[in-house]
């Protein structure tokens, strides 16, 4: 699967303590609202969905246009890349 030229990567963290919990593949502009699955490039929750440091659930397994994805729950997560 093709991520366009706007493709980039970012790090997701906790926002309650920090820990990086993923590096993911974005594509196209604006805040993150979900990530893809097969778009992580490495998870560093071991698919939990919580952070493992400090425990926080900082996003939802759910189903996007026929894809598997975790939508993030707003505020519990930071974002740099």
């Amino acid at each position: 699967m093709s991520l366009g030229r706007n493709a980039r990567t970012i790090r997701v963290y906790c926002s309650n303590c920090g820990c990086l919990l993923y590096k993911y593949q974005k594509a196209g502009p604006g805040r993150l609202v979900k990530c893809y699955k097969d778009r992580i490039v490495k998870d560093y929750t071991h698919a939990d969905l919580r952070c493992p440091n400090c425990g926080h659930e900082f996003a939802r397994e759910t189903m996007v246009y026929g894809r598997p994805a975790n939508k993030i729950i707003q505020g519990k997560v930071i974002v740099r890349g």
